[in-house]
Protein backbone atom coordinates (compact mmCIF):
# COMPACT_ATOMS: atom_id res chain seq x y z
CA UNK A 1 0.00 0.00 0.00
CA UNK A 2 1.55 3.20 -1.29
CA UNK A 3 -0.26 5.54 1.06
CA UNK A 4 -0.38 5.37 4.62
CA UNK A 5 -1.86 8.80 5.69
CA UNK A 6 -4.22 10.71 4.50
CA UNK A 7 -4.51 14.96 4.22
CA UNK A 8 -8.05 16.27 3.99
CA UNK A 9 -9.13 19.70 3.53
CA UNK A 10 -12.29 20.78 5.90
CA UNK A 11 -14.42 23.58 3.90
CA UNK A 12 -15.92 22.65 -0.04
CA UNK A 13 -14.38 19.48 0.67
CA UNK A 14 -15.81 17.54 3.36
CA UNK A 15 -18.31 20.54 5.08
CA UNK A 16 -20.23 21.70 2.59
CA UNK A 17 -19.07 25.32 2.91
CA UNK A 18 -21.62 27.09 0.58
CA UNK A 19 -24.80 24.63 1.50
CA UNK A 20 -24.22 25.35 5.34
CA UNK A 21 -23.98 29.42 4.92
CA UNK A 22 -26.67 29.56 2.33
CA UNK A 23 -28.57 28.33 5.24
CA UNK A 24 -27.70 30.54 7.53
CA UNK A 25 -27.88 33.60 5.46
CA UNK A 26 -31.82 32.33 4.66
CA UNK A 27 -32.49 32.20 8.26
CA UNK A 28 -30.84 35.94 9.08
CA UNK A 29 -32.44 37.11 6.11
CA UNK A 30 -35.88 37.02 7.81
CA UNK A 31 -34.10 37.52 11.55
CA UNK A 32 -33.05 40.71 10.14
CA UNK A 33 -36.20 41.28 8.09
CA UNK A 34 -33.90 42.62 5.09
CA UNK A 35 -36.75 42.50 2.45
CA UNK A 36 -37.78 45.34 3.98
CA UNK A 37 -34.80 47.15 3.10
CA UNK A 38 -35.80 46.32 -0.37
CA UNK A 39 -32.99 43.43 -0.77
CA UNK A 40 -34.01 40.51 -2.99
CA UNK A 41 -32.97 36.93 -0.88
CA UNK A 42 -31.35 35.03 -3.90
CA UNK A 43 -29.39 37.83 -4.86
CA UNK A 44 -28.23 39.09 -1.21
CA UNK A 45 -26.96 35.29 -0.91
CA UNK A 46 -25.87 35.02 -4.58
CA UNK A 47 -23.38 38.61 -3.61
CA UNK A 48 -22.12 37.16 -0.60
CA UNK A 49 -20.83 33.94 -1.70
CA UNK A 50 -18.94 35.60 -5.09
CA UNK A 51 -17.21 38.23 -2.14
CA UNK A 52 -16.72 35.33 0.43
CA UNK A 53 -15.30 33.26 -1.60
CA UNK A 54 -12.94 36.19 -3.54
CA UNK A 55 -12.02 37.37 -0.20
CA UNK A 56 -11.41 34.05 1.41
CA UNK A 57 -8.80 33.53 -1.57
CA UNK A 58 -6.98 36.84 -0.45
CA UNK A 59 -6.81 35.21 2.72
CA UNK A 60 -5.20 31.98 1.63
CA UNK A 61 -2.13 33.81 0.11
CA UNK A 62 -1.53 36.46 2.97
CA UNK A 63 -3.20 39.73 1.29
CA UNK A 64 -5.91 40.04 3.99
CA UNK A 65 -6.31 39.42 7.98
CA UNK A 66 -9.13 37.22 9.73
CA UNK A 67 -10.32 40.61 11.07
CA UNK A 68 -10.34 42.48 7.57
CA UNK A 69 -12.16 38.86 6.20
CA UNK A 70 -14.63 39.37 8.38
CA UNK A 71 -15.54 42.70 8.77
CA UNK A 72 -15.28 43.41 4.78
CA UNK A 73 -17.35 40.41 3.60
CA UNK A 74 -20.63 41.52 4.48
CA UNK A 75 -20.14 45.19 4.72
CA UNK A 76 -18.98 44.85 0.82
CA UNK A 77 -22.12 42.64 0.28
CA UNK A 78 -24.43 45.32 1.39
CA UNK A 79 -22.99 48.32 -0.12
CA UNK A 80 -22.99 46.05 -3.42
CA UNK A 81 -26.55 45.74 -3.11
CA UNK A 82 -27.18 49.47 -2.80
CA UNK A 83 -27.70 50.31 0.90
CA UNK A 84 -26.39 53.31 2.43
CA UNK A 85 -24.03 52.88 5.46
CA UNK A 86 -26.23 53.71 8.28
CA UNK A 87 -28.95 51.32 7.68
CA UNK A 88 -26.42 47.76 7.39
CA UNK A 89 -27.54 45.70 10.41
CA UNK A 90 -24.09 46.24 13.25
CA UNK A 91 -24.23 42.43 14.12
CA UNK A 92 -24.58 40.31 11.58
CA UNK A 93 -21.17 39.37 10.82
CA UNK A 94 -21.07 38.34 14.57
CA UNK A 95 -24.28 36.40 14.57
CA UNK A 96 -23.61 34.70 10.77
CA UNK A 97 -20.42 33.76 12.81
CA UNK A 98 -22.14 31.99 15.80
CA UNK A 99 -25.00 30.28 13.72
CA UNK A 100 -23.07 28.90 10.69
CA UNK A 101 -20.41 26.73 12.17
CA UNK A 102 -22.87 25.22 13.73
CA UNK A 103 -24.55 23.28 10.78
CA UNK A 104 -23.93 19.98 9.37
CA UNK A 105 -24.40 19.61 6.10
CA UNK A 106 -21.66 17.48 4.82
CA UNK A 107 -21.09 16.80 0.91
CA UNK A 108 -22.29 13.13 -0.04
CA UNK A 109 -21.42 10.14 1.25
CA UNK A 110 -18.66 11.91 3.85
CA UNK A 111 -19.11 9.74 6.84
CA UNK A 112 -19.40 6.38 4.84
CA UNK A 113 -16.01 7.36 2.44
CA UNK A 114 -13.98 8.43 5.83
CA UNK A 115 -14.95 5.46 7.73
CA UNK A 116 -13.83 3.15 4.92
CA UNK A 117 -10.74 5.16 4.89
CA UNK A 118 -9.84 5.01 8.79
CA UNK A 119 -9.72 1.92 8.42
CA UNK A 120 -6.89 1.50 6.08
CA UNK A 121 -4.77 4.81 7.16
CA UNK A 122 -4.46 7.59 9.53
CA UNK A 123 -6.46 10.57 8.33
CA UNK A 124 -5.71 13.89 9.04
CA UNK A 125 -7.41 17.75 8.32
CA UNK A 126 -5.41 20.65 7.54
CA UNK A 127 -7.61 23.84 7.07
CA UNK A 128 -7.46 27.24 7.13
CA UNK A 129 -10.39 27.86 8.93
CA UNK A 130 -10.38 29.94 11.76
CA UNK A 131 -9.86 27.86 15.16
CA UNK A 132 -13.37 28.44 16.83
CA UNK A 133 -15.55 27.57 13.59
CA UNK A 134 -13.20 24.26 12.73
CA UNK A 135 -13.96 23.41 16.37
CA UNK A 136 -17.42 23.54 16.07
CA UNK A 137 -17.11 22.45 12.53
CA UNK A 138 -16.18 19.02 13.26
CA UNK A 139 -17.82 18.31 16.89
CA UNK A 140 -20.86 19.15 15.20
CA UNK A 141 -20.90 17.07 12.49
CA UNK A 142 -19.42 13.90 14.79
CA UNK A 143 -16.24 13.87 12.00
CA UNK A 144 -13.45 14.52 14.80
CA UNK A 145 -13.83 10.94 15.56
CA UNK A 146 -11.96 10.29 12.41
CA UNK A 147 -9.02 12.15 12.02
CA UNK A 148 -5.46 11.60 14.20
CA UNK A 149 -4.84 15.06 13.57
CA UNK A 150 -6.48 18.29 13.02
CA UNK A 151 -4.28 21.33 11.87
CA UNK A 152 -5.82 24.71 11.73
CA UNK A 153 -4.01 27.61 10.23
CA UNK A 154 -4.93 30.41 12.82
CA UNK A 155 -3.65 28.06 15.29
CA UNK A 156 -0.04 26.80 13.25
CA UNK A 157 0.79 30.71 12.19
CA UNK A 158 0.39 29.60 7.85
CA UNK A 159 -1.83 28.88 5.64
CA UNK A 160 -1.72 26.97 3.02
CA UNK A 161 -0.12 26.79 0.17
CA UNK A 162 2.78 28.34 2.50
CA UNK A 163 5.13 24.58 2.66
CA UNK A 164 5.55 25.32 6.11
CA UNK A 165 2.24 24.30 7.21
CA UNK A 166 2.72 21.10 5.12
CA UNK A 167 5.87 20.25 6.98
CA UNK A 168 4.23 21.24 10.44
CA UNK A 169 1.46 18.36 9.44
CA UNK A 170 3.94 16.06 8.38
CA UNK A 171 5.69 16.24 11.55
CA UNK A 172 2.85 16.00 14.10
CA UNK A 173 1.52 12.97 12.22
CA UNK A 174 5.00 11.52 12.29
CA UNK A 175 4.38 10.83 8.09
CA UNK A 176 7.07 10.78 5.19
CA UNK A 177 6.43 12.67 2.06
CA UNK A 178 5.86 9.50 0.04
CA UNK A 179 4.11 8.05 2.54
CA UNK A 180 1.09 10.98 2.50
CA UNK A 181 -1.71 12.06 -0.16
CA UNK A 182 -3.38 15.34 0.19
CA UNK A 183 -6.94 16.30 -1.20
CA UNK A 184 -8.79 19.57 -1.45
CA UNK A 185 -11.19 21.60 -3.37
CA UNK A 186 -8.60 24.40 -3.83
CA UNK A 187 -6.02 24.47 -6.40
CA UNK A 188 -3.78 27.11 -4.96
CA UNK A 189 -4.38 26.48 -1.34
CA UNK A 190 -4.45 22.34 -1.14
CA UNK A 191 -3.30 20.94 -4.43
CA UNK A 192 -0.88 23.47 -5.85
CA UNK A 193 0.63 23.76 -2.21
CA UNK A 194 1.07 20.18 -1.56
CA UNK A 195 2.19 19.54 -5.21
CA UNK A 196 4.73 21.97 -4.15
CA UNK A 197 5.82 21.08 -1.26
CA UNK A 198 6.14 17.29 -3.07
CA UNK A 199 3.07 15.15 -2.02
CA UNK A 200 0.52 13.52 -4.30
CA UNK A 201 -2.73 15.51 -4.52
CA UNK A 202 -6.32 14.61 -5.05
CA UNK A 203 -8.27 17.57 -6.59
CA UNK A 204 -11.87 17.12 -5.06
CA UNK A 205 -14.52 19.02 -7.90
CA UNK A 206 -17.64 18.57 -7.29
CA UNK A 207 -18.64 21.29 -9.65
CA UNK A 208 -16.97 19.68 -12.36
CA UNK A 209 -14.80 23.03 -12.87
CA UNK A 210 -12.21 22.50 -15.77
CA UNK A 211 -9.00 21.20 -14.49
CA UNK A 212 -6.03 22.38 -14.93
CA UNK A 213 -3.08 20.60 -16.94
CA UNK A 214 -0.75 20.40 -13.81
CA UNK A 215 -3.68 18.42 -11.90
CA UNK A 216 -3.37 15.04 -12.23
CA UNK A 217 -6.36 13.37 -10.78
CA UNK A 218 -9.63 14.64 -9.51
CA UNK A 219 -12.72 13.33 -8.27
CA UNK A 220 -16.03 14.50 -8.49
CA UNK A 221 -17.97 12.59 -5.83
CA UNK A 222 -15.98 11.67 -1.97
CA UNK A 223 -16.98 7.87 -2.61
CA UNK A 224 -14.81 7.56 -5.63
CA UNK A 225 -11.96 7.93 -3.13
CA UNK A 226 -12.98 4.17 -1.81
CA UNK A 227 -11.94 3.13 -5.29
CA UNK A 228 -8.88 5.07 -5.75
CA UNK A 229 -7.51 4.57 -2.54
Amino acid sequence: MKYQHIFFDLDHTIWDFDKNAEETLAELFVTYNLARLGLNRDVFIETYTHNNHQLWADYHVGKISKQTLRETRFKKTFLDLGLNPEVIPLHFEDDYVRICPTKTNLFPDAHPTLQYLQKKYRLHLITNGFHESTELKVTKTDINKYFDNIIISEIVGVNKPDRAIFEHALSLAKAEKYQSIMIGDSIEADIRGAMAFGMDTIYFNPARLDKPADVLVQITHLNELTLLL
